[in-house]
């Protein structure tokens, strides 16, 4: 074993196990205790789905921020730019350059034309139980496929400090996070999610900040030494810093590198714990403010990627990584810990406050959720559905919560069965199910005259199909060392990402169903749509 691998067996996880508990347990209780805060100010359906449209546009861009820098962000990306170099940056790239469409396209007219949810905005000029259905649906599908990767990160990252090894110690680490997640959402609804958030945002930009700094404090402010110590170290040598590392050896890498590129850059506008945030600022223009905002910090943040990334490229042998976890979803908290010196205990307390700032990136992501898909299913399904639009708030809320154990529950399984992949490829897919299903229904509702409620069925329904069906027949489920399921092998579907087919797919349907269908659609509902979602007349 090498020497800084059995550090992290026996320092930090031995001497230092205190430490690592102790600040873990810190932000656990500070942030239960910020629900349990929340949750009593929580009186109305209003509060619960939409904080009562109180948050500023900076406290929504803030928490819209902590939303999105997942543990997909800070310890996936930081992963694939430590093993693959240049060709791990194109996440970041996908990720940030995914919300000028949120900006430009969906944030305010979102806000003008919805109330609590996605469902809200399609089933305006359609029919509403079977829109309210599928939009319900795919809620819960994308939702579920975004949690796999948080629930994957928090099992690697609990695992490398506690010194757990065995398989059922890792799942009970993934069950512990799924029943926090629970108890966030149900106490503290979307106020206590939205506070959890913008307290995970400070932490993680001061925790990347920090690493930043001392990254570049080591290479004396030399992006050039940094960039060339990291490429001699990979042992790759200079394609390390060029395009094709990862996604340029074959002719099948190279289309599944465009199949994730366009999922990167067109799910964001479809994710549904995204889109819910425009509902909890107060106007349509407090809604756009708060995606500047989150641009900006957003942008930052994946700036300072490179320097995590390439930093553990340049401090760590890539088999210390790997052996760390082979998808190199803990070359952050390594890096801290090299950071701070292996032997020292700076780097053990440098180590515990970065993983425990993932930890915290990980509890509020799963929290913000699992409340969007507990909330689509309690105000579409549950309530303009099963009740047909005579469910009491209280009823509404109540079915949320139920929503919330069962989505949690689901979660965890899955979760468990994911903990060795790679946590930014993970929700690479759930930006392809989101691009796929809910994006071109979205888009042809808000500027589509002819659009129908056939239309929006076949959108939803054929693009969630499409996409979770490639998934399953994909390298990401089996047929590789890194697969869901090591041991079997049906990967007839090349491509790890199926963007480049199911979100064509989703476009494609929503047209062939609308002009398959003999429902004409209501021009007197357009009009009204058309002027409340640019005008923001009506909105709530």
């Amino acid at each position: 074993m090498s020497p800084a691998l059995h550090v992290l067996a026996a320092d930090p996880v031995g001497d230092h196990r205190t430490l690592i508990i102790s600040l873990f347990s810190v932000f656990v209780v500070a942030t239960l205790v910020i629900t349990v805060w929340a949750g009593r100010q929580t009186k109305s359906a209003a509060d619960f789905y939409a904080g009562g449209r109180q948050f500023t546009a900076f406290q929504n861009g803030l928490a819209v921020s902590g939303d999105y820098m997942s543990a997909a962000s800070f310890l996936g990306i930081a992963g694939a730019i430590a093993l693959f170099g240049y060709d791990g940056f194109l996440y970041s790239i996908g990720f940030l350059v995914a919300w000028l469409v949120a900006l430009l396209l969906v944030a305010e007219p979102l806000r003008n034309s919805g109330r609590y949810t996605m469902g809200d905005v399609l089933a305006y000029r359609m029919r509403q139980r079977p829109v309210r259905t599928a939009a319900g649906t795919s809620t819960i599908v994308v939702s579920i496929f975004y949690l796999l990767a948080q629930m994957a990160g928090a099992g690697v990252l609990v695992s490398l400090l506690l010194g757990i090894t065995s398989d059922a110690g890792k799942v009970g680490i993934v069950a512990l996070v799924g029943v926090l997640m629970i108890v966030y959402v149900t106490i503290g609804g979307m106020k206590g999610t939205t506070w959890v958030q913008m307290v995970k945002a400070v932490l993680l930009i001061a925790g990347a900040i920090l690493l930043t700094f001392l990254v570049m404090l080591k290479f004396n402010f030399n992006i050039s030494d940094l960039l060339g110590t990291a490429a001699e170290n990979s042992g790759k040598g200079s394609p390390f810093l060029e395009p094709g590392l990862k996604y340029g050896a074959t002719a099948t890498s190279k289309i599944d590198f465009i199949s994730l590129g366009i999922a990167l850059v067109l799910g964001t506008a479809g994710l549904p714990h995204i889109l819910i945030r425009f509902y909890t600022v107060p106007t349509a223009k407090a809604a756009r403010k708060s995606v500047n905002w989150a641009i900006g910090i957003i942008g930052a943040f994946y700036l300072m990627t490179l320097a995590l990334g390439f930093g553990a490229a340049a401090l760590i042998k890539p088999d210390e990584i790997i052996a760390s976890n082979k998808a190199g979803n803990t070359a952050a908290p390594l890096l801290a810990l090299h950071l701070g010196g292996v032997d020292s205990n700076w780097g053990a307390i440098l180590l515990a406050s970065i993983s425990a700032v993932a930890f915290a990136t990980i509890l509020a992501v799963v929290a913000g959720l699992t409340l969007a898909s507990s909330s689509s299913f309690a105000h579409d399904i549950y309530a303009n559905v099963i009740k047909k639009g005579k469910a009491t708030e209280k009823e509404e809320m109540r079915a949320a919560r139920w929503a919330t154990v069962f989505i949690g529950i689901v979660s965890i399984a899955l979760g468990a069965l994911s903990r060795d992949l790679n946590v930014a490829g993970l929700v690479a897919l759930a930006f392809a199910v989101a691009a796929s299903a809910n994006l071109p229904t979205i888009l042809y509702s808000l500027f589509w005259k002819r659009f129908n409620t056939s239309g929006a069925l076949w959108s939803i329904y054929g693009g969630l199909f499409t996409a979770v069906f490639l998934v399953l027949f994909s390298p990401v489920v089996s047929g590789k060392e890194t697969s869901m399921f090591k041991s079997a092998d049906f990967d007839w579907f090349p491509l790890e990402n199926p963007g480049l087919i199911s979100i064509p797919v989703g476009f494609l349907l929503g047209v062939v169903g609308t002009y398959l269908s003999k429902e004409k659609a209501d021009p007197d509902k357009y009009a009204e749509l058309e002027v409340r979602s640019l005008t923001g007349t009506g909105a709530h």
